[in-house]
């Protein structure tokens, strides 16, 4: 988005009411208490807010997932960045910069898959070179409304895909998802979520089959949650049930989300998505990927060099705070699979709908202008 029509969107949620383009799920907002998260980890039976007052409990709520979700981390690390920088001490550039650069290197330690997170410290480098020459004050304001500017367009990207996508869903039917994709996941409407938001919108009766998405159950607890707010008819299933559920007909369509795209169209999601993927191939279903811009990774050119998140075993041995298998069982978690490219039957943006050959319909959007 141009930087004069975001700073007037800014504008415009600052007068007329911050979430105004949202959808009724507050995910994340800067307050000028600090940042303010609905506490993901408590839903779906606690809707509980929290806020974060200073940088690193902002870097501890992306690494402890009371925020989650590639977009949303990626804005969530930038307001944690402005906050940070706006509490700094010092009346001069070289110490504020000093300060700056930690809290960057902080950020960027918080959850290695999710290349929004880089994109946004990457963003928020380039701004304050930007504006190095300022004096601290304007260095700091600078920051805040940075910040604030990829908050705004997060949510009109959001919309705009789901303007780009709706049509590839089926007129009726089921759909089915992965983990988290939606307002949840991003600073509101969704990703793949707001594709199929944006299907039931324009009049197509979707029913949507989430899959619990183990072992930390975005699809059940997040997912349902959300969409039941919605009104959009929701049948959670166990992850291993949707094999049986493609032979039986009851799925159309499979949407999902990402946390990185490499350049040739290879996506790393939520672990599990490699599966459905594979499951949905085999039953002549197609499989979309919807993502911000930003998820794209040009500079890493296939799933291979992805970096796979590894997360603590005792989310895959207990839950609810239930041990759930035996003391001393060898355990892994990571989080996030690759789906070669092969397996995805287009990938949904906010600047079009590319399909393979990836490396020369991603390429081609790479140079496609945004605007509102």
């Amino acid at each position: 988005m141009p930087r004069r029509a975001a700073d007037k969107l800014i504008r415009r949620l600052l007068t007329t009411g911050y979430w105004i383009l949202t959808t009724v799920i507050k995910t994340l907002e800067w307050t000028d208490d600090g940042v303010r998260f609905i506490d993901q980890t408590k839903l779906p039976t606690e809707e509980v807010y929290v806020t974060c007052k200073d940088y690193e409990e902002v870097a501890t709520a992306i690494r402890d997932m009371i925020v989650r979700g590639a977009p949303a981390i990626g804005v969530s690390a930038a307001m944690g960045i402005a906050l940070g920088v706006r509490d700094a001490e010092g009346d001069h550039v070289a110490e504020l910069r000093r300060q700056f650069n930690q809290i960057c290197d902080t950020m960027g330690e918080t959850r290695p898959t999710a290349v929004n997170l880089f994109w946004a410290i990457k963003r928020m480098q380039d701004r304050f070179e930007q504006v190095s020459e300022f004096p601290v004050a304007q260095i700091k304001q600078a920051m805040i409304t940075e910040a604030q500017r990829m908050y705004v367009e997060d949510i009109a990207a959001n919309e705009a895909m789901g303007r780009n996508g709706a049509v590839l869903l089926p007129s009726s039917g089921g759909v089915l998802t992965h983990c988290n994709a939606g307002a949840l996941a991003t600073c509101g409407y969704g990703t793949a979520l707001g594709v199929i938001r944006a299907a039931v919108e324009s009049g197509k009766k979707i029913h949507v089959f989430a899959d619990e998405t183990r072992p930390f159950l975005q699809g059940s607890r997040l997912t349902a949650w959300e969409l039941t707010k919605d009104g959009i008819p929701t049948t959670v299933i166990s992850d291993n049930m949707a094999g049986a559920m493609m032979r039986q007909g009851k799925i159309g369509a499979v949407i999902v989300g990402a946390d990185r795209i490499a350049a040739n169209g290879d996506v790393a999601n939520k672990i599990g998505t490699y599966t459905v993927a594979v499951l949905a191939k085999e039953h002549g279903i197609p499989m979309y990927v919807a993502a911000p811009w930003s998820t794209i990774d040009m500079e890493t050119p296939d799933g291979s060099k992805i970096p796979i998140e590894q997360r603590s075993a005792r989310e895959v041995t207990h839950i609810a705070g239930k041990q759930m298998t035996p003391d001393g069982v060898k355990i892994e978690n990571p989080a996030f699979d690759v789906t070669p490219n092969q397996y995805v039957t287009a990938i949904i943006t906010e600047r079009g709908v590319a399909k393979a050959p990836y490396g020369e319909s991603l390429k081609k959007l790479a140079g496609a202008a945004v605007g509102v």
